[in-house]
């Protein structure tokens, strides 16, 4: 059964810490967890809502679980039709993610006005805003590799997080160039792809 999630800032940081593996534990406050059955629902939500919230990004994720695994909880519909999602007990999570089929995906992002994305943790992108790391990242690609390399090492977090942001300010050869070899040089040294695709 594939199944999609919005997901926030936060929560996208929380499952590339678990390779893409796992979603985090519900917070006291949230004893449902919702994953929806409509990619294009999910897309909704982050549209909508998510990038409404204090980080301004709504990320649609998808992943698969086994269609009995799957069954064995009611669809609620929640609006039209189209508005339908799975109803997890937050004590039945860890449950759910060990039933995952493969890794979580992240298919596409939505940013709101102010979007500032995940902030550089080291480096020369320590405490840069997503522009800001996008154009330190530009002028490293333009000669000096492995001190991109470096960066993309060391701000492993902030580069997953802020790659689809990056893949839409990319309008023009060279800024394609730089997205490329990001790309080249996350894949020679992480397990969790980006979510960029191939530029």
């Amino acid at each position: 059964m594939e199944l999609f999630r919005p997901v926030g800032l936060a929560e996208l940081v929380l499952l590339f810490r678990s390779e893409m593996r796992a979603f985090p534990p519900r917070l006291p406050e949230q004893p449902i967890f919702y994953p929806v059955l409509s990619e294009r629902y999910a897309a909704q939500i982050a549209a909508e809502w998510n990038t409404k919230s204090d980080a301004l990004v709504g990320y649609v994720t998808r992943f698969v679980v086994s269609d009995a695994y799957g069954g064995s909880f009611a669809s609620r519909t929640v609006g039209s039709r189209e508005h339908q999602e799975l109803w997890v007990a937050a004590e039945e999570l860890e449950r759910f993610n060990s039933e995952l089929e493969g890794p979580i995906t992240v298919t596409s992002a939505y940013f709101g006005d102010g979007f500032v994305g995940q902030p550089g943790a080291h480096g020369a992108l320590l405490g840069l805003d997503a522009r800001a790391q996008w154009a330190v990242l530009a002028r490293l690609s333009r000669g000096d590799e492995a001190a991109l390399a470096a960066e993309i090492t060391a701000n492993r977090e902030a580069v997953f997080a802020n790659a689809l942001f990056w893949r839409a300010l990319s309008d023009s050869d060279e800024a394609r160039s730089t997205l490329t070899l990001v790309h080249r040089l996350w894949a020679r040294q992480e397990r969790v792809a980006l979510p960029i695709g191939s530029p």
